[in-house]
């Protein structure tokens, strides 16, 4: 695929739109931002819908049609759907509605999971509406058939709103989180991909069960980094990346509390953002 040769400047000033039912988005914030520190970035939590896992996908499509119309206002050059759910239920949505947008999706590590797997089985968490997505389920079919890897899928019930409300290794987490890694791990199961963006930040909590209860090494799988090569690639296509030395700045919005997600980018992330809340009917 070429880039393109002579980069617009003027296009490239305009920011990148990330958004998740809450603050799942963050997890592939940090890798955007490690790849493209000088892009600017609009992070859009919809916190005051989640979970996104147990809706419809006329109810996840709706919400995300709404807030790519918030992000237009924005005059953002790409969206990143930094959701599993919202990417099966609705992403060809998104990309007919705006074909004049970068679109990138997210997909559960279905693929990498098979590929690094030397049992044959392989480990997906994921939400509940992932796994009963057409998308998920094709996707794990073919792979079936080509690599003759078998995908051991497990619903998470639960675990996002634990992550949501910071609660990342309290007992109850623990419990969870175990509940769920160990029919993983009895299933053979000897990789582990994180098939929402909420995971990653418990998962050094899902390698400390991994290390503890599987006699083999397990590998565990965060799409986060391949989501944001992805869309580097894009933007040189179109030559829309933005290249000047000084770093880029993160405005945040949520439809849920704006403290909660500014405690989110300290805690989580680590990085300066401004965080507005919106009020009902702004997206």
């Amino acid at each position: 695929m070429a880039f393109s040769a002579f980069p617009d400047p003027v296009a490239a000033e305009a920011p990148i739109g990330i958004f998740d039912s809450g603050i799942g988005a963050l997890s592939v914030l940090k890798h955007v931002t490690t790849l493209l520190p000088s892009d600017h970035i609009v992070c859009f939590a919809d916190s005051g819908h989640a979970p996104y896992g147990g809706k419809s996908d006329e109810e996840i499509t709706a919400r995300v049609l709404a807030i790519a119309a918030f992000m237009r206002t924005k005059n953002v050059k790409a969206i990143v759907v930094a959701c599993n759910t919202a990417t099966a239920a609705a992403i060809d949505t998104l990309r007919k509605q705006y074909p004049d947008l970068i679109v990138v999706g997210v997909e559960p590590g279905v693929k990498p999971a098979a590929v690094f797997s030397s049992t044959g089985k392989a480990g997906v968490l994921a939400t509940a509406s992932t796994i009963a997505s057409t998308r998920f389920k094709t996707l794990c079919e073919r792979i079936t058939e080509t690599t003759g890897i078998e995908i051991l899928a497990q619903a998470c019930v639960g675990l996002v709103d634990q992550i949501e409300k910071g609660d990342l290794d309290s007992p109850e987490t623990v419990a969870m989180v175990e509940g769920y890694v160990m029919p993983l791990l009895k299933g053979g199961a000897d990789t582990i991909a994180l098939g929402c963006t909420h995971y990653p930040f418990v998962e050094p909590l899902i390698d400390a069960i991994a290390k503890r209860e599987s006699a083999n090494p397990v590998t565990i799988i965060d799409t986060g980094e391949a989501v944001a090569r992805q869309l580097e690639r894009l933007l040189q296509q179109k030559g829309v990346q933005r290249l000047v030395g000084d770093p880029g700045k993160i405005d945040a919005y949520t439809t849920g509390d704006a403290a909660a997600l500014q405690y989110a980018f300290d805690k989580l992330l680590g990085k300066p953002a401004t965080v507005t809340a919106l009020k009902s009917g702004e997206a």
